[in-house]
């Protein structure tokens, strides 16, 4: 077996899935989902996590907003292959249609820090802008994805004490709320 920790990793190629894509995916998308909940990513998931659990959240939680087009879900291929996801939530108010929400910024752990999740928000952020959003909001409970966001210009807004179990112990995790706005107030 090849150990791709120690391979260098090619630069990712992002594309936004139409719903075709989503579901050709799927399952794909459910086993990054699936590893990283087992790594501890605090994405709204406890263990035990199982795959069939993963693949309901994609046909069940995001398909349908997708398939309405409120939801955009990018994927980021290395070599073809499908190596991370993220999303951005498009349904807002009326008042808030300056305004989406990151969520669920997933990297497949054999390909983490190759530049994925950089290159993921990088395009989020494009695709938000070309849709009028200049106020992204996310929430992150990780201190390696907390340094990334701040690392893209995030700004913390505030903590959430007790916002989520956590994935692996039965207690209450904080979360950070941050924020992005690219129109400067």
């Amino acid at each position: 077996m090849i150990d791709l920790a120690i391979m260098p990793t090619p630069a990712p190629a992002i594309v936004a899935l139409d719903p075709d894509a989503l579901g050709r995916n799927l399952e794909r998308l459910a086993e990054i989902l699936h590893a990283c909940v087992q790594e501890g990513a605090s994405v709204g998931f406890v263990l035990p996590f199982t795959i069939e659990e993963a693949r309901a959240y994609w046909r069940e939680k995001v398909a349908p907003p997708h398939a309405a087009g409120t939801r955009l879900v990018l994927a980021a291929t290395v070599d073809g292959a499908v190596a991370g996801t993220a999303q951005l939530d498009l349904d807002a108010m009326p008042s808030k249609r300056h305004h989406a929400e990151v969520s669920k910024v997933l990297v497949d752990p054999r390909f983490r820090r190759a530049g994925l999740a950089r290159a993921l928000m990088a395009e989020i952020e494009r695709r938000a802008a070309a849709a009028g959003r200049w106020l992204l909001t996310l929430d992150t409970a990780g201190d390696e994805a907390f340094a990334l966001y701040r690392s893209l210009g995030y700004r913390l807004a505030g903590t959430i004490p007790h916002y989520a179990r956590d994935a692996f112990e039965a207690r209450w995790a904080a979360t950070r709320i941050m924020y992005k706005d690219s129109m400067g107030y």
